[in-house]
C-alpha cells in the first residue's frame, strides 16, 4: 500500500488537479446544456466508465505500450477528436428535437446512448494514459510490492474525486439550462451552445498535443 503521506499527498494533489475544468468538464458541461443535468450526470458516469478503462490498462502494464506508440496515440487522439466532433455537429442539427416537451421530457436520447457516447469519449482519449502513467508512479511504494494494485487504487480514488467535481459542473450547467429555457427560442441557443462547445473541444483536442 502507498504510504501515509504519499497517500495524503496524492488526494490533496487530485482535489487541486480536478478543481480545474479540463476536457471532461467541458464535455459534461457541453451536454447539459444540450441535454439537460440528468443527460449531464449520465455522460460524467459515461465518461469515467471510458477513462477507468486506461486505469486498468496502466496499472497491468498496457498503457505503457499504448502510450509509448505514436500511431496508436494518434489513431486513438484523432479518433475521439473527431468523434467529439461529430456529437457537437448531430447536437446543433437536432437541436429542435432535444428542446423538452411540456412534460419535461426529452425526444431523441436514451440512457444507453448517453452512456454509450460519452464512454467512447473516455475510452478514446489517449491523454488519459499518459496523465496516469506520469502521475500514478509518484505516488506508489515499491518497497511494498504489489504495484499494479496501488496503481489500481490510487486510479480509482482519482476517478471517484473526478466524477463528484465533475457532476459539479454538469449539474450547475443542467440547472442553468432549466433557469434559461423558459422561453423556445432561447433553449435552442443554449442547445446549440452545449453543441458548439463540443465541437471546440474536438478541435482543441485534435489541434493541441499535450503530450
Amino acid at each position: 500500500m502507498p504510504t501515509w503521506e504519499a497517500f495524503v499527498t496524492f488526494i490533496i494533489a487530485s482535489i487541486v488537479l480536478i478543481a480545474i475544468p479540463g476536457p471532461s468538464v467541458m464535455f459534461s458541461v457541453g451536454r447539459s446544456l444540450a441535454l439537460g443535468k440528468k443527460f449531464g450526470v449520465l455522460t460524467v458516469l459515461g465518461n469515467a466508465m471510458g477513462t477507468f478503462v486506461w486505469i486498468v490498462l496502466v496499472a497491468v502494464g498496457l498503457g505503457t505500450i499504448i502510450a509509448s506508440s505514436e500511431i496508436a496515440y494518434q489513431v486513438i487522439r484523432y479518433g475521439g477528436a473527431a468523434y467529439l466532433i461529430y456529437l457537437g455537429i448531430m447536437t446543433i442539427v437536432h437541436r429542435h428535437d432535444k428542446a423538452p416537451d411540456l412534460g419535461g421530457s426529452l425526444k431523441t436520447q436514451s440512457v444507453g446512448k448517453t452512456l454509450r457516447e460519452a464512454f467512447i469519449v473516455g475510452v478514446s482519449n489517449p491523454k488519459t494514459a499518459v496523465f496516469f502513467l506520469a502521475v500514478l508512479p509518484q505516488f506508489v511504494n515499491y518497497s511494498a510490492g504489489n504495484l499494479w494494485f496501488q496503481m489500481l487504487l490510487l486510479g480509482l480514488i482519482f476517478e471517484i474525486l473526478g466524477i463528484m467535481g465533475d457532476m459539479t459542473y454538469a449539474l450547475a450547467a443542467g440547472y442553468a439550462r432549466d433557469w434559461l429555457a423558459k422561453n423556445p427560442r432561447r433553449l435552442t441557443v443554449i442547445v446549440t451552445t452545449g453543441g458548439g462547445i463540443i465541437i471546440a473541444l474536438g478541435l482543441f483536442l485534435a489541434l493541441v498535443d499535450g503530450r
